[in-house]
């Protein structure tokens, strides 16, 4: 897994984080049942770490107090790079918890394993919480096969343009990026002369994660088709004007105006040069308001959504994980109630409120990413939700095909290929793993 894609998803809480417990590391694990009493018990799982278990206890708790006649038990495995490789395994064996989480990275494989419960009709059910229309539809992704919906958006975390305005202010920029986006000035000839003078007065201009979310919302941001046709065939690499804007972008890193977040030194990564104003831009989620709280200079940062060539926000996207059902659980209709109640309105404003590091993916709980009016224009957030998208299907449901992705690009930020040798490269390579 890349450190990119690593830090992530361990940063996403929202979007996922928590632990698959002891039991799966060392083997054991597997679903819950019915007592002699008929009490249900649901197991569930998930990765992350140890400060984010806690308001997931907690919601466990509010669940059983709800749901006396349900026990509900945690486990978590702390390493998001291991813990799909042992709940395939678990599911292959049949000995996999009743819900649990999944990457969106890896949501497609676990979708084509048939090992995952069909949802549409459970959604429309009396007892649903969460009707699969009060989701914003472009968070599905490869969740959805074939018109049928195998796991849902736990949260979300839209890749906005965190800004440093103390940052700005050193490279001489006067003008506010958040005030000229409400006035439809955010462009792309805009950002990229901010970016040039932040380069010019030795600071970083802007720092992504190489990951399908940046090289992708690139070419949306720009106005350009997307990469996979509407078969899931790769088409970037025979259209001239993507070729140009992948150039463009390449050759931004190559010189140094933009990084690549993943390949900064420990000690020296890209939370510490942002919190100490060394860069102008950092594209990341919500989880970011937990970094900038930090330096106790919340003042200095707000966001901004994707630059257009015409001002106009265009679609981006949109990391999240998913919730599914296992398709053999011995508890369906307990391991359903849990679920609808994690993912309703209600359930992801318990989770989200106060923890500021997620938005959620559902109608009605919109309130938690307004609460303290942080960062300034919060709102960005939920439109950029909206009309936001998960990793293409085409993509997502190829074992490592993401990852594989992002090390071609790399090479195009490191200047050893250029765009149209990057994209074609693409091509063989989704090409060679999709046959396989």
């Amino acid at each position: 897994m890349a450190r990119a894609n690593v830090t992530r998803y361990l940063a996403l809480g929202a979007a996922g984080a928590l632990v698959l417990g002891l039991a799966a590391c060392s083997g054991g694990g597997g679903g819950g049942g019915v007592d002699a009493d008929g009490n249900a018990t649901v197991v569930w799982s998930t990765w992350g770490t140890a400060d984010e278990l806690t308001r997931y206890q907690e919601f466990n708790k509010d669940f059983m107090e709800r749901h006396p006649d349900i026990t509900v038990k945690l486990q978590p495995v702390a390493s998001y790079g291991d813990y799909h490789s042992k709940l395939l395994a678990q599911l292959t064996s049949n000995t996999a918890p009743d819900v649990f989480y999944v990457g969106d990275d890896m949501i497609g494989q676990f979708v084509d394993s048939n090992r995952l419960m069909p949802l549409d009709d459970l959604m429309e059910s009396k007892d649903s919480k969460t009707k699969k229309d009060d989701f914003f539809p472009g968070l599905f992704g490869a969740a959805e096969h074939d018109g049928e919906v195998y796991a849902a958006p736990n949260d979300s975390n839209p890749d906005v343009f965190w800004y440093d305005k103390q940052a700005l202010a050193a490279a001489g920029i006067t003008e506010d990026p958040a005030t000229l986006a409400e006035n439809g000035e955010w462009t792309t000839d805009k950002f990229l002369e901010m970016n040039a003078q932040l380069h010019d007065a030795g600071l970083a201009g802007t720092m992504y994660w190489n990951y399908w979310a940046t090289h992708w919302s690139w070419l949306s941001s720009q106005g350009l088709d997307a990469p996979y046709d509407d078969s899931g065939t790769f088409v970037a690499n025979d259209d001239p004007a993507t070729v140009a804007a992948m150039q463009q972008f390449g050759e931004l890193f190559q010189d140094g105006t933009f990084v690549v977040a993943d390949t900064l030194p420990d000690g020296a990564g890209a939370d510490s040069m942002f919190v100490t104003h060394k860069a102008g831009f950092f594209v990341q989620g919500r989880y970011t308001i937990g970094t900038v709280n930090a330096t106790g200079e919340q003042d200095s940062y707000d966001i901004v959504p994707w630059p257009t060539p015409d001002g106009v926000a265009a679609p981006t996207g949109v990391a999240t994980s998913f919730l599914a059902i296992n398709g053999k659980t011995k508890v369906k209709d307990a391991a359903f109630t849990f679920w609808t109640e994690f993912l309703s309105a209600e359930g992801q404003t318990f989770r989200l409120e106060g923890g500021g590091n997620a938005v959620p993916s559902i109608k009605g709980a919109d309130d938690v990413v307004l609460e303290g009016d942080y960062p300034a224009h919060a709102q960005t957030f939920l439109d950029m939700r909206d009309i936001g998208f998960e990793d293409y299907p085409a993509e997502a449901r190829v074992p490592g095909l993401p990852v594989a992705i992002a090390e071609e690009f790399q090479k195009l930020y490191e200047g050893k290929t250029d765009a149209q040798a990057t994209l074609d490269t693409i091509a063989d390579v989704i090409k060679e793993r999709s046959e396989k």
